[in-house]
């Protein structure tokens, strides 16, 4: 059903839906310093508006993909139909589908507690397959206990036995770092690691510069799975609410409006700290919830994208 819904509006067997590395000529733009590579000059451009031009290509019809997924333990959670864990499956299987083909390839990347388990880019059915078992098959990342404090000197550290995992960041470095080849990739997270005081603060995610980084080189989609209860609080009582990252727990009077209305402006406050991270990064941005028909998302998001490759090549070179 994805596939039929889907076939030919993503890269793979098709032209890609944004300019990318390849060989079909789509225009020319002006020429970023630091970014755009000397050996793709326009002269003729550059020459007739006296402004340097690089020229600009379709993305090939063999294409390398890569899915970066993150396994940390806030994407345990879920209210509605799925857990986020099941959704960024879903979502990795519906890139995985759509962009198989005839010398297309598919690596990948989970980012857990375990640290850093590396895909290589291979092509196949068989390999996608795995790929999904893998991340189906992953187990719960346990709640752990609070930090222990220990006194030192008059100040307090905390225990260096509790070693974190690599977090979203390392993920995307270490992505950045090894795939040299430009093509897709899809990072697929709700992207709550490394936000300044859960994004409430003003420094920017530890992410996003590493983001920026490989946006300056592949084409990126950032994939945002959310959940319902994570935007909106409901009336309930009393409500017990766990940080699956560390542990700590809080008992929260939900029956207070003040108190709802507070979570849903901080929460608020921190999907635009996300959204404007990716923005400014240079992504794409596909946002997919547990209580929402994720296939139908994905299929409003490829058109609007496919949309916007068709006005850019309308414009005037």
């Amino acid at each position: 059903m994805i596939t039929r819904r889907l076939d030919g509006l993503l890269q793979g067997s098709h032209l890609g839906l944004l300019p990318g590395v390849g060989s079909e000529p789509a225009g020319s733009r002006e020429y970023r310093a630091g970014e755009d590579e000397v050996r793709r000059m326009d002269w003729s451009v550059t020459a007739r508006t006296t402004v340097p031009h690089v020229r600009t290509v379709d993305a090939d019809r063999e294409l390398a993909t890569w899915v970066l997924v993150d396994g940390s333990a806030s994407m345990d959670f879920g209210t509605a139909e799925v857990e986020k864990r099941e959704l960024a499956v879903a979502a990795v299987a519906a890139v995985g589908f759509l962009t198989a083909g005839a010398g297309n390839r598919l690596g990948a990347r989970v980012v857990g507690a375990d640290g850093v388990r590396r895909f290589p880019a291979r092509g196949g059915r068989t390999h996608l397959l795995g790929i999904l078992r893998t991340l189906l098959s992953r187990p719960r990342v346990s709640q752990p206990a609070p930090p222990r404090a220990v006194p030192f000197r008059r100040r307090t550290v905390v225990d260096p036995g509790a070693v974190p995992g690599p977090g979203l960041a390392e993920g995307i470095a270490d992505l950045g770092r090894s795939v040299h080849r430009r093509g897709l990739v899809v990072v697929v997270s709700d992207f709550l690691d490394g936000l300044d005081e859960d994004g409430l603060g003003d420094a920017p995610p530890t992410w996003e510069l590493p983001l920026r980084r490989l946006a300056a080189r592949h084409q990126v989609l950032a994939v945002h799975v959310t959940d319902p209860r994570e935007h909106e609080l409901p009336d309930v009582g009393v409500l017990t609410i766990v940080d699956p990252e560390s542990g700590q727990r809080r008992e929260v009077p939900t029956a207070a409006r003040d108190l709802r209305e507070r979570y849903a402006a901080a929460v608020g406050r921190q999907q635009a700290t996300i959204a404007g991270a990716i923005n400014r990064a240079g992504a794409a941005q596909l946002a997919l919830r547990t209580d929402r028909d994720w296939v139908a998302d994905i299929v409003r998001h490829v058109y609007a994208q496919r949309r916007l490759g068709r006005a850019a090549r309308r414009l005037p070179r």
